[in-house]
C-alpha cells in the first residue's frame, strides 16, 4: 500500500472512487456521506477531473492497495499561499482503516513541499461526524461559511439549504 501522485492515466479509477464515496447507494457503506444533504450520483465529472489532473497548481494524491487499485484520494490545490484540500475520498467499504489519516498526513507533507503552512477545506455544516473527524486532526473552524454552489447542478442538487464551513490547520 502506498501514496503517490495521480496522473491522467488514473482518471477513470478516481472518477469512480469519488462518485461512489460521496453519492448514491454505495456511499452508505461508509461511515460518512452526503446523501441527506445533496442528491444525485455525481460528485465530480470527467471534465472537471481532467482539469484537476492537468492543472500544475493541483496535486491529486492516490492511495493504492497491494493490487495497485486506487482506494483513496485527495485533491490538493495550492492557492493564495495555502493548500486547499478537497475531493477527499476513501472507498466506503474500507473506511475506518487508517487510509484517510494516511492521506491527510501525506497532504501535510505535500503542503510543506510547496511551501505552504496552512491547509484549508470546506465541509458541509451539519455533517457533525465529519467535522469532529477533522477537529481530532487539529483542523479548526475559521468562522467563514459559504452557500453550496447551485448556479448549476453539475455536482449534485441540494436537498435542503447547504452551507459549507471553512476549516483550516496550521502545519509546521
Amino acid at each position: 500500500m502506498s501514496v503517490s501522485k495521480a496522473s491522467i492515466a488514473d482518471l477513470s479509477e478516481i472518477l469512480t472512487l469519488v462518485n461512489i464515496t460521496y453519492r448514491g447507494e454505495s456511499s452508505t457503506k461508509g461511515w460518512t456521506n452526503e446523501n441527506s444533504f445533496i442528491g444525485g450520483d455525481i460528485r465530480v465529472d470527467e471534465e472537471a477531473l481532467t482539469t484537476y489532473l492537468t492543472n500544475p497548481d493541483i496535486c491529486i494524491l492516490k492511495y493504492t492497495d497491494a493490487n495497485r487499485q486506487i482506494i483513496g484520494c485527495v485533491n490538493l490545490h495550492k492557492k493564495e499561499g495555502k493548500v486547499h484540500l478537497g475531493m477527499f475520498a476513501v472507498n466506503p467499504e474500507l473506511q475506518s482503516a487508517g487510509i484517510g489519516s494516511t492521506l491527510l498526513k501525506a497532504a501535510e507533507v505535500h503542503a510543506k513541499e510547496v511551501n505552504c503552512k496552512v491547509i484549508n477545506l470546506t465541509v458541509i455544516a451539519g455533517r457533525d461526524e465529519l467535522i469532529r473527524y477533522y477537529e481530532r486532526r487539529n483542523y479548526i473552524n475559521t468562522g467563514n461559511s459559504f452557500p453550496f454552489p447551485i448556479e448549476h447542478h453539475r455536482f449534485g442538487i441540494p436537498l435542503k439549504e447547504v452551507i459549507l464551513m471553512e476549516m483550516e490547520k496550521s502545519i509546521e
